[in-house]
């Protein structure tokens, strides 16, 4: 049976003992997102309550709008959404886009030969920009880390800028992701913003944006801001956002870079880590 999530396009109430936070950032893969693309009985009715509370929700993720949108569908997801790591603010109810930013393609194309100048041949992809990018493109050597994922592989690296993107994904035949970021950040983070998003997605993005960038814009959309938000997640990735957040709760499956800036760890996506929390903090 599918169930939408909740969505409540009244204005929030001040924060009380029974609102705490009126606004709940959360990330999906790892976090919210069970196998499967699934999200539990548990964490349905433990965000219903949250909403009956009076508060807000914002599903805040890495994938692009095209990647996620069916994701929202299947579960009548409403809300608006925070896509692309923070590049798109997606109105689900209307099925269009708040606010976008590309990335732009020569700046893309520099910084891969800067990193590859520091550390020899990388493999590239990227998302498309926009509602109908669906399929990344991917170059030869690219390991495609989510084979559900629509993808077409091209020739050469010079076609993956044949059309507006939302992102560059990056990976090297021998180094692992941390050490990826760490180096493509030192060598390129004066262009770009360099994350860590997953296992094989270390990413290039527009600089200045990241998940907090665009989750300040969807909360501005509902009068809300960081003060008001408790924030969920489990990759680098969700760092800004935890920054941005009053309070951060990392997932036990959490990566450690991430569970050493939170406020808390809760258990796994598996085992209903953000339903323990929402439980505590609203209560019927």
């Amino acid at each position: 049976m599918t169930r939408a999530l909740p969505h409540s396009p009244s204005p929030s109430p001040s924060p009380s003992p029974s609102l705490p936070y009126a606004l709940i950032a959360t990330d999906l893969d790892g976090t919210l997102l069970r196998a499967g693309d699934t999200v539990s009985r548990r964490s349905y009715a433990a965000l219903a309550r949250a909403r009956a509370a009076g508060a807000r929700h914002i599903v805040v993720t890495g994938r692009p709008v095209p990647q996620v949108r069916h994701v929202l569908d299947g579960l009548g997801y409403t809300g608006l959404a925070v896509c692309g790591q923070g590049a798109q603010v997606y109105d689900a109810a209307g099925g269009r886009l708040l606010h976008s930013v590309p990335m732009d393609r020569e700046l893309a194309e520099v910084a891969l030969g800067k990193i590859e100048a520091e550390i020899g041949e990388v493999y590239a992809a990227v998302n498309g920009a926009g509602l109908d990018a669906a399929a990344m493109l991917i170059e030869p050597g690219y390991r495609m880390p989510h084979p559900h994922l629509a993808t077409i592989r091209v020739a050469r690296r010079a076609e993956l800028w044949s059309a507006p993107i939302n992102k560059v994904l990056l990976q090297h035949p021998e180094l692992d992701d941390d050490e990826l970021t760490r180096i493509a950040r030192g060598v390129v983070g004066d262009l770009v913003n360099v994350t860590m998003a997953g296992e094989h997605t270390v990413e290039l993005q527009p600089p200045g944006v990241s998940k907090a960038s665009g989750l300040a814009v969807a909360a501005a959309e509902l009068g809300l801001s960081g003060g008001a938000t408790i924030a969920f997640g489990d990759m680098p990735n969700d760092i800004p956002m935890f920054a941005w957040a009053a309070h951060g709760v990392a997932m036990a499956n959490a990566h450690a870079e991430l569970v050493a800036v939170a406020d808390e760890v809760t258990l796994s996506c598996e085992d209903d880590g953000i339903a323990v929390i929402l439980e505590r903090l609203y209560r019927s």
